[in-house]
């Protein structure tokens, strides 16, 4: 399959997703508003963040967030035929790459779509959003989201424009402005979320798919322990703090006992899940999975892509880990040639299965963007980097024992620090956290350039070239065209 047909899909089947999900209403979205008139009743203050939510539906977060996570680490290879993802998952991403573009645009799109309702929604005169607290709910809702896209685009991309307010098509010239600091939008974000924290409930309601599709304090904190452990003047004391909030939550949020749960297209809406879109099928699906299931489950013979890597399958098996690994990974036999598996055909070779069901471009499942176990681990690193490591230990081992492999034994500050590490590459590979969590260590540049992948091909390694510059990603070209008081990163 090239990756004009593959483009060209991507954007049919998005346009056509990107419909509300959300089982909580079924009001037609509003993206945009030009006009004063345009928000007038609760009912238009639902859909509009209806429209706020549906940015989670698109390509960045169904699986570009996974290309510039996972592949472009040492979890997985490129797999398929695109050359601007073997690009990325070889370090050698420049700014005319045309998946940056695609990601800046959909994160400023949600962006400007929360903007709408923070803008507007304070304004409409309408008992009903009183009456039940329900304008407060929306509001930390949208603040929530505002925060998650620009989490995103801060990880990715560093200091970007902050655009807080929204700006109508025919006044273009206001996104015309320059970089925000790392620092400034850390604070940005933070400041978001600690509004969302103040206004949004612990629960919506008894029902668990509208818990689990909506912010709630749960899903503020959380993402308040992850920003306060990534940014880089980062606070372990707040990001315990926050871990904990989450841990002891009235939602109740509890670890599977069965690993395999997560992932096998049954048991969304779990007690582990914080958040996570709402695919439900066709008309509402997910196109992700046909693009990395094998042959025998999505019933096409084109090369598939975010291959698993040999390093990543050797973590596994060194942990003797098989609950997860099966979980995780599936090997099949296919009739292309993989540079790294089998360099013929009838070769056996691995493909990411966190995804069981492709249902023809319209699969019912589902990525989580937050959920327990990752706050747990989390948790563990920051009772670590405190000091307290027989507790982060302690921490550690719940989610091993819920593997089923041994529990660590590891007894001094830096061996549980890269016992923690790798138990997160574990629990969370195609969860889009790997590149976070080597940054987030410092180990980025290091695990990079160390990797002996061998290209079969040619029977030499592949020599990544990681450097401190690329830890961002290049601004995009198209952006810096049309925006003259942007700056491209260093080494761009």
């Amino acid at each position: 399959m090239t990756r004009h047909i593959i483009r060209g899909m991507v954007v049919c089947l998005v346009a056509t997703t990107i419909i509300s999900c959300n089982k909580f209403t079924d009001l037609t979205p509003i993206s945009e508003a030009t006009n004063e008139n345009a928000y007038t009743t609760a009912k238009e203050a639902e859909a509009a963040l209806t429209g706020a939510y549906d940015a989670l539906q698109q390509e960045y977060y169904v699986w570009d967030n996974i290309i510039f996570s996972d592949v472009i680490s040492d979890n997985y290879y490129a797999g398929g035929d695109n050359p601007e993802i073997f690009a990325v998952d070889k370090l050698q991403i420049v700014p005319t790459n045309g998946r940056l573009f695609t990601n800046w645009g959909q994160l400023y799109g949600g962006i400007a779509r929360a903007n709408t309702v923070l803008e507007k929604v304070p304004g409409i005169s309408d008992p009903q959003l009183d009456e039940s607290g329900r304008r407060d709910q929306i509001l930390g809702e949208a603040y929530f989201l505002r925060a998650f896209h620009y989490f995103n685009l801060v990880k990715l991309f560093g200091g970007v424009p902050l655009i807080l307010v929204p700006v109508e098509a025919s006044k273009t010239e206001e996104y015309i402005i320059s970089k925000s600091t790392e620092s400034q939008v850390y604070d940005q974000i933070i400041a978001d979320l600690e509004q969302a924290v103040a206004l949004l409930p612990d629960t919506f309601s008894d029902e668990s798919s509208i818990n689990k599709a909506r912010a709630t304090k749960g899903a503020a904190n959380a993402l308040l322990a992850k920003v306060h452990a990534q940014r880089p003047d980062r606070d372990y004391n707040r990001v315990l703090s926050y871990c904990d909030a989450v841990i002891n939550s009235p939602a109740n949020y509890q670890l599977l006992a069965n690993f395999s749960e997560l992932f096998d297209g049954a048991h969304y809406n779990n007690a582990e899940s914080i958040l996570e879109v709402q695919y439900v099928g066709a008309p509402e699906g997910n196109f992700g999975p046909q693009m990395l299931l094998p042959p025998s489950l999505s019933g096409d013979t084109w090369r598939k892509f975010v291959t698993p890597s040999h390093d990543l399958v050797n973590a596994f098996d060194s942990e003797a880990d098989v609950v997860r690994k099966n979980s995780s990974i599936l090997f099949e036999k296919v009739n292309w040639l993989d540079e790294f598996w089998g360099n013929r055909a009838d070769s056996e070779v691995p493909f990411a299965y966190k995804w069981k069901n492709a249902s023809g471009w319209a699969s019912s499942n589902r990525q989580y963007l937050l959920r327990l176990g990752d706050i747990i681990l989390l948790k563990a690193e920051a009772l670590n980097e405190l000091g307290r490591t027989a507790e982060a230990r302690e921490i550690l081992n719940q989610i091993r024992q819920r593997a089923k492999i041994s529990p660590s034994e590891a007894n001094s500050q830096s061996a549980l620090r890269a016992a923690i590490l790798k138990e997160r590459r574990l629990e969370l590979c195609q969860e889009a956290q790997r590149w976070d969590d080597l940054k987030r260590a410092g180990l980025a540049v290091d695990v990079m350039n160390e990797l002996n992948e061998i290209d079969l091909r040619t029977n030499q390694p592949v020599d990544y070239n990681m450097t401190t510059e690329k830890l961002l990603l290049p601004m995009p070209q198209q952006e810096l065209d049309r925006n003259g008081q942007l700056t491209q990163n260093p080494g761009y």
